[in-house]
């Protein structure tokens, strides 16, 4: 081991970790938090934070380091499990080695016994988020089957007592669950091959105050949550976090002279929601997304589904792309049933062919129309699937993913391709390949229509890949990740593409919770936030075109309903709020998000703040207890500052009349940072249904 001394801190912008870290011993996190001053005695740290021994403990008590192990006396579940020769394997890791520089720090570690040595790394990104990932090698001359591998392994400070996790499902996904940390702590994993609709992969921990702590594993595929406290063990009262890939039995073998890279985990803390959000969102903004700072404005889409569905035809579309075109829309995005004999949705997944039925002069007409009415083309694909009624199926049944002599299973009429072999990759890297040579093609909607069974990292890895190859021959084109809605949003496969579809449900009222609930971890500008159709063909909802586009801005804006099947008035209303939500979205996707709190639990509050400008979204869902509900009070300004306010029009028709004083609401009105942080503005947010948004300019 290095001259290193035995403590140890990474510094972030406002952030520091300490480690302690003796030697042939265990590593141990002793703060992670609020940055520490530059003279801080780290051994002092140590000491002031050591707890005594009680008697039913071990004579030296345990320690959870960074990769704990069952051993020691440890009640938590152990971070690594090994197998060998089909017995579970003992370890004893012992430090080796350590390297470490201002924000990064790589720890080895090492069992001469069992052959083995597990590298762990730790780095602070942008937004002081932590990015943890574990490399196991083995050195010995047999092969290991790794049960478990815990990416991060983090002691939780008792101070936090609370934790929210989420559920949900198909059309409503992520909600909100916030109860104590409580002894028999929290287990969560996932089935299905992805992360699924409940935003299972992310959690939050409440400390004191509005103290909080985010955590989530940048993996698509199946994970583990554990939370788990540990009075019988350790008996300090913290409990241990571990965010780890969850693997098939015997599908993770690894090979002598092998190495094994975990996904990466991260996690960060804030003095409040709207700061941790802020903190994931600079990460995922600098560190994650494909070539952030390269991207040009989030262009307005029309997707073609709610409108047109598989009645397709190049006259059909042809006319919805000039409706677009009319409205302000940017991008057209062909979606399903362009392909094969793809008439509805039980055929033709795997057959990546314009279909000559609906195209007989192929795709280039209708693009040409598209670019000539001044919008990008985008299509639709589902590569990962494939139908028993497809020529893929027919010639190649192998190639779908099966356990070998049971039955194969549908779902939603479809089977899955087996992803970890590579001539799938390969045919379906050439079909898209193709499409993106042959045809001006500026974006792809990704989809993945249905859970896995059987399932394991091998779908994960081999859909990374071809994603990889793909951007890699066609970096120009954007990509969006959709599975159904929700069901596989990760920072894994935002690393590879450029927005996600938060949820297949486009109904105004339940994305005022949907897209919230995601942006705690996203920025708006990878959320697909669409106006849909009146009446909502999920929920059945009937909503006002100013309400539906008002909230449809706090996102990537996009429009999935058919024009002309809206009124003159409609048509009109949709196009003002496209041009307000173009003059906007550089402050919507650069800025920084803010809640904004109501104590009328029917008023939803969102607001985005960048350099002297802000925009912020106030919708009421029900009916209010009284006449007109309490001012809505912004955050994030200067005290000092002075403020022109405005509420850009068009106004909600059902509340205009009820606004007092609109013409100089129209012309502005001038108030400090103080006033509008403290007394607010007063909104007519009279009737259910209805959303105002408040412009705020700094003017001095």
């Amino acid at each position: 081991m290095s001259d290193t001394p035995a403590h140890v801190r990474l510094d972030g912008h406002a952030l520091t970790l300490v480690f302690a870290c003796a030697r042939d011993g265990a590593a141990r996190l002793i703060h992670a938090g609020a940055q520490l001053p530059a003279g801080e005695d780290l051994a002092a740290l140590d000491t002031a934070g050591a707890r005594g021994r009680h008697e039913n403990q071990p004579d030296a008590p345990p320690v959870a380091g960074l990769l704990p192990e069952a051993k020691h006396g440890l009640m938590t579940s152990p971070a690594l499990v090994l197998r060998r020769d089909g017995a579970r394997l003992a370890t004893d890791l012992r430090l080796a080695r350590w390297e470490a520089t201002n924000e990064a720090l790589t720890l080895t570690l090492r069992d001469e016994a069992a052959q083995i040595e597990a590298v762990l790394h730790w780095q602070i990104g942008a937004g002081d988020v932590v990015r943890c990932h574990t490399v196991l090698t083995n050195h010995g001359t047999a092969p290991i089957e790794i049960e478990q591998l815990a990416s991060l392994a983090l002691p939780v400070p008792a101070r936090f007592t609370e934790c929210t996790s989420y559920a949900g499902r198909w059309a409503s996904e992520v909600h909100e669950h916030r109860r104590a940390i409580a002894p028999d702590g929290l287990h969560r994993e996932s089935r299905g091959g992805k992360p699924g609709f409940d935003g299972g992969n992310w959690l939050l921990l409440h400390g004191p105050g509005q103290e909080v702590l985010g955590a989530h594993l940048a993996w698509s595929g199946d994970f583990i949550t554990r939370l788990e406290c540990d009075s019988a063990g350790a008996g300090d009262g913290t409990a241990l976090l571990q965010l780890a890939a969850s693997w098939q039995p015997g599908e993770i073998m690894l090979a002598p002279g092998a190495s094994r890279a975990t996904p990466p985990a991260l996690f960060a803390t804030a003095d409040h929601r709207s700061a941790l959000a802020r903190a994931f969102h600079a990460h995922l903004r600098d560190d994650v997304l494909p070539a952030r700072k390269d991207w040009g404005p989030r262009k307005v889409h029309l997707n073609s589904w709610e409108a047109l569905g598989f009645d397709l035809s190049e006259d059909k579309l042809i006319a919805l792309a000039e409706h677009a075109a009319r409205l302000g829309i940017e991008r057209f995005v062909l979606d399903d049933g362009w392909f094969g004999g793809r008439r509805n949705d039980q055929t033709s997944l795997g057959d990546w062919f314009v279909s000559p039925d609906v195209f007989p002069n192929g795709l280039g007409p209708l693009i040409a129309r598209v670019h000539a009415l001044g919008m990008d083309f985008g299509l639709w694909v589902e590569p990962e699937m494939v139908s028993p009624d497809s020529d893929l199926y027919r010639q190649h049944p192998d190639w779908c993913l099966h356990a070998p002599g049971q039955e194969r299973r549908t779902m939603r009429g479809q089977l899955a391709l087996d992803m970890a072999r590579t001539e799938v990759r390969t045919y379906l890297f050439e079909r898209l390949d193709a499409l993106l040579r042959d045809h001006a093609i500026a974006y792809l909607k990704w989809d993945h229509n249905r859970t896995l069974f059987p399932a394991g990292a091998g779908q994960t890895e081999g859909f990374y890949a071809l994603l990889d190859a793909l951007r890699a021959a066609h970096p120009q084109v954007e990509i969006e990740s959709c599975s159904s809605g929700g069901g596989r949003i990760d920072y894994g496969v935002l690393s590879r593409v450029h927005r996600v579809w938060p949820s297949d449900n486009n109904d105004a009222i339940e994305r005022l919770r949907i897209i919230p609930a995601w942006s705690q971890f996203l920025p708006l500008e990878v959320l697909g936030s669409h106006v849909g159709p009146s009446p909502n063909p999920i929920t059945g909802r009937r909503l006002a075109m100013d309400f539906r586009a008002k909230v449809a801005m706090f996102g990537h804006m996009g429009v999935e309903a058919d024009p002309a099947r809206m009124t003159d008035k409609e048509r009109a209303t949709l196009a003002a709020h496209i041009a307000l939500y173009k003059q906007w979205r550089g402050v919507l996707h650069s800025g920084a998000l803010w809640r904004l709190d109501h104590p009328d639990a029917g008023v939803t509050g969102t607001m985005v703040t960048h350099g002297d400008t802000a925009l912020a979204l106030a919708a009421q869902t029900g009916f209010s207890p009284v006449f007109d509900a309490a001012p809505v009070r912004v955050v994030g300004l200067d005290p000092q500052a002075r403020y022109r306010v405005t509420l850009p029009e068009p106004w909600p028709a059902r509340a205009r009349h009820y606004l007092a004083h609109p013409d100089a609401w129209r012309d502005g009105l001038t108030l400090s940072g103080t006033a509008l942080m403290t007394q607010g503005v007063a909104l007519p947010l009279t009737h259910p249904e209805t959303a105002w948004l408040i412009a705020l300019e700094k003017i001095a």
